[in-house]
């Protein structure tokens, strides 16, 4: 009876034992996840942090270079609107024009630039070169020069008139778009000052 006991006894003991030993195991278990989880979120939190911080910097950085680039759009864009109202104004002007007028602009253009050319002469060789006018026309514009000339149409990127005399080692152009050109250029203050106005301040 007594054997029995003692046996009995040392089942309890070394089941208590056990049991002392499996809730030590969990509880260190448990602990390590604990610090593991508490480790992953420190180091979480810091990734996050670091990823904030250089998407705050990025975005600054980028606002900077949208500040800085800002004045000179607003330029840009205030010329592109002026270069195209002078286009438009001269486009308006040209179509205003008669034909009879054109003719005599070129017909007084060429005879300037004849005049102050020296090397100017006028010999069977000559050749005239026209676009955006009819040939007869260009003939009529030749009547202001001495001289045979040769008429051949040729063609252009601008669609208003011109005419070109060839003789020998000179070349005399008369163009309603060179006459543009150097009215814009000697007028452009007094133009964009008439034109922009309103426009311009819009921009602002």
């Amino acid at each position: 009876m007594e054997e029995l006991q003692s046996t009995e006894i040392l089942d309890r003991e070394i089941l208590e034992d056990a049991r002392r030993k499996a809730l030590r195991i969990l509880k260190t278990a448990d602990d390590t996840i604990h610090v593991q989880s508490a480790e992953w979120e420190k180091k979480t939190l810091e990734s996050m942090n670091e990823l904030e911080k250089k998407y705050n910097e990025q975005k600054k950085a980028e606002a900077e270079k949208i500040m800085a680039r800002l004045p000179i759009d607003k330029l840009r864009i205030k010329v592109e609107k002026i270069e195209s109202l002078l286009s438009s104004a001269v486009e308006t002007w040209y179509e205003s024009l008669s034909r009879q007028k054109i003719l005599d602009m070129l017909k007084n253009e060429l005879s300037k630039r004849i005049a102050l050319c020296e090397e100017f002469s006028s010999s069977s060789q000559n050749h005239a070169y026209y676009n955006g006018l009819e040939k007869q026309e260009a003939q009529a514009v030749l009547k202001v020069v001495k001289g045979v000339y040769n008429i051949e149409e040729v063609p252009s990127v601008s669609h208003y008139p011109s005419i070109t005399l060839e003789t020998g080692n000179v070349r005399v152009i008369a163009s309603i778009q060179k006459m543009a050109d150097f009215f814009l250029q000697e007028k452009r203050a007094e133009l964009v000052e008439a034109l922009v106005g309103q426009a311009f301040t819009e921009l602002e």
